[in-house]
C-alpha cells in the first residue's frame, strides 16, 4: 500500500495508513471520558493524533515504538496539523517498509564522524588531542554518538542529531574563535565537542528519543562532567597528571553552556570561551528548531507561518 509521508499530509485529508507509535498517553477529560494522545512518526517527521472515547483495552493493544495502522482525518488545531484517529491497530513489522520510518542516515553520519576525527586530530594542544583520541578510540562511545539524538523535541531530535549538532558547533567554534585573539580557540572547539555528550546517557534512542531514568534523575550536564572525568583518568599516567586548570576550564564549559539559571545551567558562563560556546550553541539550536517550524507549517498564508506559542511569534517563510 502506498502511504503519504507525514510531511506531505494536508488539512482535511482522510488517512488510512501505517505509522510508528512514537508515544502514547491515556488521559481523562472533565466528564470522566478517556482518550488517547498519540505521537505518530515516520521518516519525514511526526504528527499528533487524538483518539477519543478510548479505554485501557485500546491503549494496551500496542506499545510505544510499534508500527500501527491508523484510520482518521487530518485537521488544523492551534496552527498545527493533527489527526483525529478513529481506529488504531498494531501491525506486524513485516507488513511495513522500514525505510519509510528510519530517520538515521548512515552515510551522513560516517561523513560527520570523519569530520569529527579531523577536528579533534588537528588540535595542537597535546592534552586536548590525547583526550580527544581517548574518546575516538572508545568504540562503544562512538557507536552511541553516531546514532544519538540531541533532544526529544525542539532541535536535532532524530537519530544522528547529536553528532550533527556537535560537529556543526565545533565548526562554528573553529570559524569564530580566530576572529577574537583573546579566545582560546582550541579550548572552545573541545568545549563544543564535550558540551552535550551527557545526552548519550540522558536519552534513549531505541525507536523515538525518550528520557532514561538516569537522564530524569541526573541530567546530561552532570553526566557530561562524569564522562569527562572518566576519560581524563584514562589519559593520565603515573608520570603526568592532566593539567588541573585545563580540567576546570573544560568542566566549566559543560556546566555553563545553557547560559542561564532558569534554563537549567548550574553556573553562568564566566570565561570568554564559555560565553562564546553558550551563544553558538543557542544559535545552532535556534536555527535548527525554527527551520523545523517553517518546514512543518501548514498555514494558508504563503509568506508567514501560523503563530507559534512556543516561540511567541510567526516566522517569515522563504519564498522560491
Amino acid at each position: 500500500m502506498i502511504r503519504t509521508p507525514i510531511s506531505e499530509l494536508a488539512d482535511g485529508q482522510t488517512v488510512e495508513q501505517s505509522f510508528r507509535a512514537a508515544d502514547k498517553q491515556l488521559r481523562v477529560n472533565r466528564q470522566g471520558g478517556k482518550y488517547i494522545i498519540l505521537k505518530l512518526a515516520d521518516r519525514s517527521g511526526t504528527l499528533s493524533g487524538m483518539l477519543w472515547n478510548a479505554d485501557e483495552r485500546v491503549f494496551d493493544s500496542f506499545d510505544r515504538g510499534d508500527y500501527v495502522f491508523c484510520i482518521g482525518r487530518t485537521q488544523i488545531h492551534n496552527g498545527a496539523l493533527q489527526m483525529i484517529v478513529t481506529e488504531v491497530q498494531r501491525m506486524d513489522p513485516a507488513e511495513v517498509e522500514r525505510s519509510e520510518f528510519e530517520r538515521f542516515d548512515a552515510d551522513e553520519s560516517q561523513r560527520l564522524r570523519s569530520q569529527l576525527v579531523e577536528l579533534l586530530g588537528g588540535l595542537n594542544n597535546v592534552h586536548l588531542r590525547q583526550l580527544g583520541e581517548a574518546f575516538l578510540g572508545d568504540d562503544e562511545f562512538m557507536s552511541r554518538l553516531i546514532v544519538g539524538a540531541a533532544a526529544v523535541t525542539n532541535h536535532h531530535a532524530y537519530p544522528g542529531g547529536l553528532l550533527r549538532h556537535t560537529v556543526d558547533l565545533m565548526e562554528l567554534a573553529q570559524l569564530v574563535g580566530p576572529r577574537y585573539p583573546q579566545i582560546d580557540t582550541e579550548l572552545l572547539i573541545f568545549g563544543a565537542f564535550l558540551h552535550d555528550l551527557g545526552k548519550l546517557e540522558e536519552l534513549s534512542c531505541e525507536g523515538e528519543a525518550s528520557y532514561t531514568d538516569r537522564g530524569q534523575l541526573v541530567g546530561h550536564i552532570v553526566i557530561g562532567v562524569q564522562m569527562l572525568d572518566e576519560k581524563i583518568r584514562t589519559v593520565e599516567s603515573a608520570n603526568e597528571a592532566f593539567p588541573v586548570e585545563l580540567r576546570l576550564q573544560l568542566e566549566h564549559l559543560i556546566v555553563s553552556h545553557h547560559g542561564h539559571y532558569e534554563f537549567g545551567s548550574p553556573k553562568l558562563p564566566v570565561t570568554l570561551e564559555a560565553l562564546t560556546l553558550h551563544h553558538l550553541d543557542n544559535l545552532d539550536a535556534k536555527i535548527e528548531s525554527y527551520t523545523t517550524v517553517i518546514e512543518s507549517d501548514v498555514a494558508a498564508d504563503g509568506n508567514w507561518t501560523n503563530y507559534n506559542p512556543a516561540i511567541g511569534r510567526k516566522l517569515w517563510k522563504k519564498r522560491d
